[in-house]
């Protein structure tokens, strides 16, 4: 293939899970994202490199100074860093690789510790053989703008994450959110041009992503966007990274570190405000360091502070306090937030503030390795109504293909219509008042609101989530007083 053609979204996409095949049986599906996406970023940035000299030596009459100054290049490969560098390496490949990264990095501000934390010199998992084979197929396709542009490149690096968290299923949740899921929060938000877009637990970045989908099929300028994401796992983020930079994103920030104990965006003394926040934070962590809330030097404790064993309401009470004036956020979360004894007292005052807008429940099997059904949870500063608060009830609009769910277009045009009429509609939606919501104790349980069954049915259904959420704290509340005593650490 001519190096200036432009190849196909098909030839990429095999191009890309080739790579992944020459790794099978040779190490858990789970870790094949570790090796793959750094290779084929430092492919990108080499070939990238290269077309940008190629053309200001041509340009300049070839002046060798000029076509490698700053002016010319987004990033630089210094010498001897070059991916042809690694290709003519002959032996201990892992460690000229790693080598190369880290000048790379110091070369580049921007890309500073993007490559990770991964032991490539590890020959019992990574061969030298193995290495120099995935190096080669890398090779065999050229991955310049001109050949692969930035919109083909950023789809073929999300169809790769997709098959990722396809075949490991089991480490899928930490990095990928169902993509239909995404693209109901995203209509629902709405992004528009020149705002801020922020995911606070972003995992590979394709929330964040989403939204720039939205606003240029909307026709309207998706480079105006400014993008902010921020990752607690070392690896993730990198990914997250290298995802919104092959996607043009050159001016996208994404950090890393953990949200809670220590958020990076901040203005002053306070969380940086954004316009539209995405996120699906890890459900009801218990490894937090919840003695630190009632105190939180960025007044995120505004609700209160969420017990021991369960963060969902700290992550609620960041966003909340991450809003900019015209802020709206949609938050994925299990349905324990609403109803759980140990945070009514949160969900009250957050019923006072006035900024949650709706409530939508999905149904089960959406998410990878796990049956269990979420929620939507959707905040505003300025509602549609205020003082009233909507609840979607969608549990039955889930589609199979394979073995997996999914919301298809008729579930989404469903859905997106109960919440944009904003009104009730019998078995499927309902407009509550505060006082409805008081009157039931600030319980949000959708199905105390959107009635399925005949009126003299419900009380039994009331009583039947309240026996069963005191049983299923009481047990949570022992299991931590056997777990404090006998010094056992409790899993995530």
């Amino acid at each position: 293939m001519n190096k200036n053609s432009q190849v196909t979204l098909e030839q990429l996409e095999r191009y890309l899970w080739d790579a992944a095949i020459l790794l099978r049986n040779k190490m858990d599906a789970g870790d094949y994202k570790i090796y793959i996406f750094p290779l084929l970023f430092y492919k990108r940035l080499s070939d990238v490199y290269d077309q940008e000299y190629q053309k200001a030596l041509e340009e300049s009459g070839r002046d060798e100074k000029y076509a490698t100054s700053d002016i010319i290049h987004n990033f630089q490969i210094p010498k001897e860093a070059h991916w042809n560098d690694l290709r003519n390496s002959s032996k201990n490949l892992g460690e000229q690789l790693v080598k190369n990264f880290r000048e790379i990095e110091k070369a580049n501000t921007k890309l500073f510790g993007i490559f990770g934390d991964v032991d490539w010199t590890n020959k019992e998992i990574l061969s030298d053989e193995t290495l120099k084979n995935l190096i080669e197929h890398f090779s065999s396709l050229n991955l310049s703008t001109n050949s692969v542009p930035d919109d083909l490149m950023g789809t073929g690096y999300e169809y790769l994450i997709k098959q990722f968290a396809d075949d490991s299923g089991h480490t899928a949740a930490e990095f990928y959110t169902n993509r239909t899921v995404v693209t109901l929060m995203t209509k629902i938000l709405a992004p528009k041009e020149n705002e801020s877009i922020y995911d606070p637990t972003c995992g590979s970045g394709g929330m964040l992503l989403e939204a720039v989908n939205y606003v240029k099929k909307s026709g309207l300028h998706h480079k105006t966007l400014n993008l902010y994401g921020q990752e607690k796992n070392v690896m993730t983020s990198g990914i997250a990274r290298m995802n919104v930079l092959l996607h043009g994103f050159q001016d996208a920030e994404i950090k890393r570190g953990d949200t809670l104990e220590q958020p990076l965006f901040i203005e002053g003394n306070r969380l940086k405000p954004f316009d539209v926040i995405f996120a699906n934070p890890p459900y009801s962590i218990s490894k937090w360091d919840q003695s630190r809330w009632s105190q939180d030097p960025y007044g995120r404790n505004v609700l209160g502070t969420p017990p021991k064993g369960r963060a969902d309401y700290a992550f609620i009470q960041h966003i909340l306090m991450s809003l900019s004036d015209k802020g709206r956020a949609a938050i994925l979360l299990p349905h324990g937030v609403l109803f759980r004894d140990g945070e009514s007292e949160i969900r009250e005052k957050l019923i006072e503030s006035d900024k949650l807008e709706a409530i939508i429940g999905l149904g089960p099997d959406l998410f990878y390795n796990s049956s269990m059904e979420s929620c939507i949870m959707i905040l505003r500063q300025h509602k549609k109504k205020k003082g009233q608060f909507l609840f979607i009830d969608a549990l039955d609009q889930v589609t199979r293909l394979g073995n997996k769910n999914y919301l298809s277009e008729d579930n989404l045009k469903l859905i997106f219509d109960l919440y944009k009429n904003f009104e009730t509609k019998k078995g499927r939606s309902y407009l509550a008042s505060k006082k409805e919501i008081n009157d039931n104790g600030f319980l949000l349980s959708i199905p105390l609101y959107v009635k399925k069954s005949s009126s003299d049915k419900i009380p039994k259904l009331h009583d039947s989530i309240l026996d069963w959420k005191k049983s299923s704290d009481d047990l949570i509340s022992s299991l931590d007083n056997v777990f404090d005593n006998i010094g056992v650490i409790k899993n995530e």
